[in-house]
């Protein structure tokens, strides 16, 4: 190229990110960085706020911290920061994804932008731009924030979730860039909570602020290499009702060689392949929580569509089960006995507020009663009445019975798992509640790098003890109609008969 030639090119961004990096690709090999289709289309699709739901393997981590250092060179004074799961991703980010490319380049380039101070993970350079990697950030602002896996971080480390929630997120000026991208962890914590708001902008058609978030989705089957030939790989009738569903229901429209890779990955993660491969944007936080108490129990309730539309019986009772909170939140499982059958027709969670809302709320969904279960705290007196919990719903014309969940917690774990086999939720009405059972997980050791047995305490755990009241009382046969009826119906088959 001539010299004019080249300063054109050098002014167009997107020429520079295919021509000037080398990285060290999965094979371990130096290549030149090209843009991949469904990294291409990202930077296409730039916002001020970008937040990137995916499949694994897109390579958007190294995609956007090149873009971090090609802003820092062409733009001076550009202040970059990168936040990693932990210190040795954030070594190896900043190794790997920032300095080796940096290396690499023209001695030119690197003459014209020189490093003037490289260590502990930050560089800076001679036009006054700098990027920082670490764990995390508050002090100064950046005009560049990339937060990698914070799915994970939401998950394993819910302070420094929070941290980088109220402190990395609002040092960025709303004309910088943030990029958040992650597979997903559940459906609790602050990833999950950016997903939701993102999401449903995005689904409205919502006009964004510079401080909104656009929502990108990259499912597996846009990555060119997931694929393999048809004939090597037998596909059970399962995927094959599931390919179809994904067809008649979102058009998505799998090739055979697709439906094949697909069989072969899922026969070796299982589950998991909602969390790292999803198809679309909410199967990602379908029972994937490492730690999950009740994961194995979901993916078969998923498995065998037992999420659907769930009738409400008029002639029989309605039970409740309760979480009280004090400062915390209040949540309410209604459900229905049938046969074997656990109904859960409705669920109710809020906080902040006095037992007459809760009491007004059972009187205005109108159901037909039967009994209301709450744990011990139900004998908390209140301050301003001096009158116990069950002594005010009481006067609202509500009769709670006090179960005693806080005796035996995995006792009573076990027993949700029992009730799990027979249960059946409304898609509708027990969202909130189903996505708070499914993501209700043990805490994370990060010394140990193990899951305790203690849970954490966080927006999941209250519609999980809710549901474990229930899970209680009906162990504790503090329901006799139950009991009563716990006779499956005669069946004749072949001349036997069986119960």
């Amino acid at each position: 190229m001539t010299v004019d030639e080249l300063r054109s090119k050098m002014a167009d961004q997107k020429w520079r990110l295919n021509n000037l990096y080398h990285i060290i690709n999965e094979e371990g090999q130096d290549v030149l960085f090209k843009m991949r289709p469904a990294q291409e289309d990202l930077y296409d699709h730039l916002w001020y706020r970008n937040l990137v739901l995916k499949a694994r393997q897109e390579g958007f981590t190294t995609f956007i911290d090149i873009l971090a250092l090609d802003n820092a060179l062409f733009s001076p004074n550009t202040r970059s920061q990168i936040n990693a799961e932990n210190l040795t991703k954030a070594a190896d980010i900043f190794d790997a994804k920032v300095m080796y490319p940096y290396k690499n380049l023209p001695k030119e380039l690197k003459e014209w932008c020189p490093i003037v101070q490289h260590s502990g993970g930050e560089v800076h350079f001679g036009n006054g731009s700098s990027i920082q990697v670490s764990v995390s950030a508050r002090s100064g602002t950046f005009q560049f924030l990339h937060i990698s896996e914070y799915g994970i971080v939401s998950a394993k480390f819910p302070g420094k979730a929070e941290e980088i929630m109220t402190g990395s997120i609002p040092a960025v000026p709303k004309s910088g860039f943030i990029f958040i991208e992650s597979t997903a962890k559940g459906a609790v914590g602050p990833f999950y909570q950016l997903f939701k708001s993102a999401y449903d902008q995005h689904r409205r058609g919502e006009k964004l602020t510079p401080l909104d978030f656009r929502f990108h989705f990259y499912p597996w089957y846009r990555h060119p290499e997931y694929r393999l030939d048809a004939g090597t790989v037998e596909i059970p009738e399962r995927l094959l009702s599931y390919f179809d569903e994904m067809y008649e229901k979102r058009g998505i429209a799998l090739d055979e060689e697709q439906q094949a890779w697909y069989a072969k990955m899922e026969a070796k993660i299982g589950a998991k392949m909602w969390q790292e491969y999803p198809s679309y944007p909410e199967e990602a936080f379908k029972a994937a929580q490492d730690g999950a108490f009740f994961q194995r129990e979901f993916i078969r309730i998923y498995q065998e569509k037992r999420i659907t539309h769930v009738p409400v019986e008029p002639e029989l009772p309605v039970y409740t089960s309760w979480d009280l909170g004090m400062n915390d939140m209040t949540t309410i499982w209604f459900w229905q006995f049938v046969g074997k059958e656990y109904r859960l027709i409705d669920y109710y969670q809020n906080s902040g507020e006095r037992l007459a809302h809760y009491a007004g709320v059972l009187t205005k969904k109108g159901y037909k009663y039967g009994r209301h279960f709450a744990p011990h705290d139900i004998e908390v007196r209140e301050l301003a009445s001096g009158v116990s919990r069950r002594v005010a719903m009481r006067e609202y014309g509500y009769e709670l019975e006090t179960v005693p969940c806080n005796k035996d917690f995995s006792g009573g774990i076990e027993a949700v798992r029992e009730i799990l086999q027979n249960c059946f939720f409304d898609k509708e009405a027990c969202a909130d509640g189903v996505a708070a059972l499914e993501t209700y997980h043990r805490e994370w050791d990060d010394k140990l790098a193990v899951f305790r047995d203690a849970p954490v305490h966080d927006d999941s755990s209250h519609g999980a003890d809710g549901f474990r009241t229930m899970a209680v009382a009906i162990k504790l046969k503090m329901i006799p109609e139950l009991v009563k009826s716990e006779r499956v119906p005669l069946v004749i088959t072949g001349g036997l008969t069986r119960r």
